[in-house]
């Protein structure tokens, strides 16, 4: 996730750096958050501007509302197509 975050940020022209890549070896003689990986972005002047990306790409993509299917099956949101006979979502 670390490294998604750094490329989407340098994508965007963030200057950015990652930390405690290589620590995760150390977990159980180092505590665990001293080892998780960490983006750093290096001007403080572009905080708001990774924060923003940061949190619009890692946010849950629109929730689907659930459907019926014109033969009365109930469909989950995520599916196009009706499991029970095949016909497609209106």
């Amino acid at each position: 996730m670390a490294g998604h975050v750094h490329s989407l940020l340098e994508a965007n022209d963030i200057d950015c750096h990652l930390r405690n890549m290589d620590l995760t070896g150390a977990i159980g003689e180092l505590p665990l958050n001293e080892c998780w990986p960490e983006v750093w972005v290096n001007d403080e002047a572009d905080f708001t501007s990774a924060d923003r990306l940061i949190k619009a790409a890692l946010s849950p993509a629109e929730k689907n509302e659930a459907w019926q299917c014109q033969c009365g099956e109930p469909i989950e949101g995520q599916f196009e197509i009706c499991w029970s006979c095949g016909s497609e979502k209106h």
